[in-house]
């Protein structure tokens, strides 16, 4: 299959654009388009998305995963299901990246981080996902192989579950602020608080929020 930059190239030369149109559209430099249809370099998850939105192109299709340009659309059946009492409607989904292995030194949504595209539930404000590792949120709801769903933000509040990063590793744990410390809270007794003082507290960057996890049954 075509790669990323041969399949850029080909959608802008459709559209009969130059590269300096293209930039103008993602209000990026030409340099940076010249750059991704040479193949030495490659866009973060957000540029991908606004171009596979600019395009109206699937994004397995901009990563040279399949060579389907859009997904089938779903066939909705004429008559209106029969919702059966204790049964709610399937929400609308949309996309977001599940986060795999964490690249130091790289935005957590950079694409080598992404393990796989994700459906998530239209309403949920959420940038990404982390699948949760062994049971130090169970008291919290948060089982092992838990889909847990992050909203992107710098801070938290006292007592929230965020996603964190330590030494390019991420974490599900409750964070709690007092001078000069920073608490790694687990939700479950059998596992010890993480605390950082002092020249500690530059390996901790909060990712996200945590707001809303999936739990699979069985």
């Amino acid at each position: 299959m075509a790669t990323f930059a041969e399949r850029l190239k080909s959608l802008r030369r459709e559209k009969g654009w130059s590269q300096q149109r293209l930039a103008d559209e993602l209000d990026l430099s030409k340099s940076s388009v010249n750059m991704y249809e040479r193949g030495e370099r490659e866009p973060g998850f957000e540029t991908m998305e606004a171009i596979a939105d600019l395009f109206n192109v699937d994004m397995n299709y901009l990563y040279g995963r399949t060579d389907i340009k859009i997904a089938d659309p779903i066939v909705l059946a004429p008559k209106k299901p029969t919702i059966l009492p204790g049964f709610e409607p399937m929400p609308k989904m949309k996309k977001i990246p599940l986060i795999g292995s964490i690249a130091c030194g790289e935005p957590i949504t950079a694409e080598q981080n992404i393990e796989k595209m994700v459906d998530v539930p239209e309403n949920i404000r959420c940038d990404f996902s982390l699948t949760c590792h062994g049971d130090s949120m169970v008291d919290a709801g948060i089982h092992d192989k838990d889909v847990v769903y992050i909203r992107i933000q710098p801070e938290v509040e006292n007592g929230e579950i965020a996603a964190v990063r330590i030494d390019g590793e991420a974490t599900l744990k409750r964070v709690y602020y007092n001078p000069g410390t920073l608490t790694l809270m687990p939700a479950n007794p059998a596992y010890a608080p993480m605390i950082y003082t002092g020249p500690q507290l530059e390996e901790v960057h909060i990712e996200g929020k945590a707001v809303g996890w999936t739990h699979w049954v069985g």
